[in-house]
């Protein structure tokens, strides 16, 4: 129930693995200043960070949102900041036709949530033996994860991850099961928690996305005692005003008390 994310391991008996970035690139100045405090704190707390920033975001609430630099200015940016920082990278592909590309910059490929049943974009991503993190649906019970990953092991890539992000319940709403933790870890994948997603408030904003970030800490405590390996949450140096997920997204000063404490809590949990 371990995984290799480009040299970085994951699951029971490793150290808890923290995915951090802004919700979209907005530029190369503003995704670097956030990978380089990253960097910078997980040499600080001795703990282990991926970068994550997407270069495209084809699911936006509204045709006006913002999708960031596209796929070659974006994987550009997030070469440069890979190869400048030494840091691991994680973005989300919404195409097969940008499975290619990315996978020859990404450490990590991350299936969106929304697309976690699409057997052949599913297929064509683990086949680049890159690692592949699956965005649980929030339409999706934990259980049906099975399924999932049982398509992306017939390539013979074992290196895969499940995060949990939330379900949807009524309407402009998410909730977190932590029943469902135990669940999906049948899959014996490791079971990472979007703790920010999970406070999103999907089109609660009309033509966009609201949340309530204050939250978030609160769920991924909780994730991590149910048995989460890993903690997704997106940030920003100015999440007020960020173009993307600004009001789930938290802000950087707070992260060296948040992820210290979780990782003394996965420390009590694995006691």
């Amino acid at each position: 129930m371990v995984a290799d994310l480009g040299g970085i391991k994951i699951g029971r008996g490793e150290k808890l693995v923290f995915i951090s970035g802004p919700c979209v690139i907005e530029s190369y100045e503003n995704a670097f200043e956030t990978a380089k405090f990253l960097k910078d704190l997980s040499s600080k707390l001795d703990i282990q960070i991926i970068f994550k920033s997407s270069f495209d975001k084809a699911n936006r609430t509204s045709v006006d949102s913002f999708r960031g630099p596209g796929l070659e200015k974006g994987l550009e940016i997030l070469s440069a900041i890979k190869k400048e920082l030494d840091i691991k990278i994680l973005s989300d592909v919404h195409r097969i036709s940008e499975v290619e590309a990315a996978a020859e910059v990404l450490d990590v490929i991350q299936i969106p949530a929304f697309l976690c049943r699409q057997t052949d974009f599913l297929i064509e991503a683990a086949k680049t033996g890159r690692p592949i993190n699956i965005k649980k649906g929030q339409f999706l019970a934990p259980g049906d994860m099975g399924n999932v990953i049982k398509k992306v092991k017939t390539t013979g890539n074992e290196n895969v991850t499940i995060t949990e992000r939330g379900t949807s319940f009524g309407y402009n709403n998410l909730v977190v099961d932590f029943r469902g933790f135990p669940m999906m870890a049948q899959t014996q994948c490791p079971i990472i928690f979007d703790a920010t997603h999970s406070v999103q408030l999907p089109g609660g904003g009309g033509s966009v996305s609201g949340g309530d970030r204050e939250l978030a800490p609160v769920l991924a405590k909780a994730a991590i005692a149910a048995g989460a390996d890993g903690i997704f949450v997106e940030v920003h140096p100015d999440p007020d005003n960020a173009k993307c997920d600004g009001p789930n997204s938290l802000k950087l000063e707070t992260l060296p008390e948040l992820f210290a404490k979780l990782v003394e809590i996965h420390g009590a949990a694995a006691d």
